[in-house]
């Protein structure tokens, strides 16, 4: 089990939810109703889903791959930790990710 915790842009919890390992980030995302669009889906055509790993969390992850890097140029407010939920699978070995949603972010809900 993961413990997700969702930032505001102005680093203020929105919320911490239970995932599973296996689950994309952007599936809890949606889940837990966080507005992310993720208009592609996952298929690494867009860079709606991008999210902000914090520090200590963002070393557990994999490395991202080109295509991710060359989508995150792309993102707005992008910054050294930056990564696209859609990429991001969560594990048994990541008991704890924390994650920000960028200022004007993508809003798939009119929230």
């Amino acid at each position: 089990m993961t413990l997700v915790r969702f930032f505001r842009a102005d680093g203020s919890l929105d919320k911490e939810v239970e995932a599973q390992p296996g689950q994309r980030l952007l599936d809890v995302a949606w889940a837990a109703r966080e507005p992310l669009e993720g208009a592609c889906e996952g298929v690494m055509a867009c860079s709606t889903c991008h999210v902000i790993v914090d520090e200590a969390d963002f070393v557990k992850l994999p490395p991202a791959t080109e295509e991710e890097e060359d989508l995150l140029d792309l993102a707005a407010h992008a910054t050294r930790t930056s990564r696209l939920a859609c990429q991001i699978i969560l594990t048994a070995d990541m008991p704890l990710l924390s994650v920000r949603i960028p200022p004007e972010s993508r809003n798939w809900m009119g929230r």
